[in-house]
């Protein structure tokens, strides 16, 4: 299904997000004029404008060219932005970044990975993959791919594409997968879905959109309601307990895991996975289920997943000294916190675990507060931001205080961005990890660098 874009420029609302900066550099690629605007200037704007496009940082109607084609934009837009607004009454065609991804996508084999939380990993994984064999893929991914050092994969030869099925604004429900994995249906976005019923319903809706003769990898244990296509094939994956797909012999070697990949009539020995965390074992086994489905050998696979690098912000090891670990995570989940203590834990065990976290907006800290409060307990010191607001307006009574007071813990602290130096330097950090989805992705580059100027050895 083609666009049929007949002018030459198209135009980004929210340029900025990772889903939206992966389909613009799709378009630049393809020979188009991109124009665009977010709030702020990030690095990831600034290569985008290193790539060619031109992006402004405050509304201006006037700032959008006349002769624009199309406008794609995100769903966080506030609807009371003042170029959405204009748009809305420009008549240029305007449609939602999942409604084009899913038209892109329909003229693939595509592999879209769900999953309220562990898609942007399996997507990357999947995606790499499959690049490293002979089949290849182009890929849409919701993270930066530490392989690739990009969002975006472009293949002229395979037949196949990789997504990351967003949950959000059910934008997954444009996707129409040959081959789908999801990963984990907990609650989330309820300021979308209203309850855990609808999200349920909503991924029973995506696996239902699989194409006939298609196939569901599913995190075995997972209870969803599944009408599939006719011919569809449904599989399970688990770690450590038998499934359609499983790992087995788990050991855990110099950081990383070694582990046997068992699939339906074979197996591969020894697989050595090249980034650390147990839940990321678990994200392989969906990986290698989809890539060996779509006809990746056994070979090809053993290499592919020793030479994965990870994504950024996802167990994100930025710096490792004799003494002193910093650990970035994009973490904003309580399930998804408590997997990347519980994975520091097991990585290095009897060290002091010191986590910073910024709540990513009000409704969600207010719908999980209290499982919140029991995830960061699992460190040995809290250091919480404020709410990082996003997209909306503030809630009474919902505040980092509120969340700091359910926590049982003894060493918490409630801390501005402004005063973290200070704050690190009275204290004997030994394993710092940063968590959240708002702008404490802005600190990481200045921690990282903190630490290697503590640890540089004097000339």
């Amino acid at each position: 299904m083609s666009l049929r874009i007949k002018e030459h420029i198209i135009y980004f609302l929210g340029i900025g997000g990772i889903g939206m900066s992966a389909l613009a550099r799709y378009f630049i690629a393809k020979g188009y004029q991109v124009n665009g605007y977010d709030r702020t200037s990030t690095d990831l704007t600034v290569a985008l404008e290193k790539e060619g496009m031109i992006i402004h940082y405050h509304p201006d109607p006037s700032l959008i060219p006349a002769e624009t084609g199309l406008v794609i934009y995100t769903p966080a837009i506030p609807a009371t932005n003042i170029e959405f607004v204009y748009l809305q009454h420009s008549g240029i065609r305007m449609m939602k970044r999942a409604e084009v991804l899913g038209m892109l996508s329909s003229e693939y084999k595509t592999i879209a990975c769900a999953g309220t939380h562990g898609k942007t990993t399996t997507s990357a994984m999947v995606s790499h993959l499959m690049h490293e064999s002979l089949i290849g893929c182009q890929a849409f991914l919701g993270g930066i791919s530490r392989n690739f050092d990009n969002n975006l994969l472009i293949s002229e030869t395979s037949p196949f594409m990789v997504v990351e099925a967003d949950e959000y604004d059910r934008s997954f429900l444009h996707l129409h997968p040959y081959i789908a994995i999801i990963t984990s249906i907990d609650s989330d976005h309820l300021d979308i879905y209203g309850n855990h019923l609808a999200i349920e319903e909503a991924f029973s809706s995506f696996a239902g959109n699989i194409v006939q003769q298609g196939s569901l990898i599913i995190k075995k244990g997972l209870n969803l309601p599944l009408q599939l296509a006719a011919g569809c094939n449904e599989y399970s994956y688990a770690v450590e307990q038998e499934a359609d797909f499983y790992a087995s012999g788990l050991s855990l070697e110099k950081g990383l895991y070694h582990f046997d990949f068992n699939y339906p009539n074979g197996k591969i020995n020894n697989l050595v996975l090249g980034i650390p965390g147990l839940y990321n074992v678990e994200n392989a086994v969906a990986a290698l289920a989809a890539a060996i489905l779509a006809g990746v050998t056994p070979e090809e696979l053993s290499k592919g997943l020793a030479s994965f690098k990870g994504v950024k912000r996802r167990f994100d090891i930025r710096f490792q000294g004799n003494n002193q670990v910093y650990i970035d995570d994009y973490a904003h989940h309580p399930e998804e916190i408590k997997a990347c203590i519980s994975s520091a834990r097991a990585m290095f065990p009897g060290r002091r675990l010191t986590g910073i976290f910024q709540p990513h907006l009000f409704s969600r800290t207010r719908d999980f507060a209290a499982d919140f409060a029991k995830s960061l307990s699992l460190l040995d010191e809290v250091l919480l931001l404020p709410i990082y607001p996003a997209r909306e307006q503030p809630i009474a009574g919902i505040d980092s205080l509120m969340l700091l007071s359910l926590m049982d813990h003894s060493t918490k602290h409630l801390v501005q961005k402004e005063d973290l130096p200070g704050c690190l330097a009275d204290k004997n950090i030994e394993v710092l990890l940063t968590m959240g989805a708002g702008d404490i992705d802005t600190l990481v580059d200045p921690l990282e660098q903190y630490f290697r100027n503590k640890n540089s050895k004097p000339s």
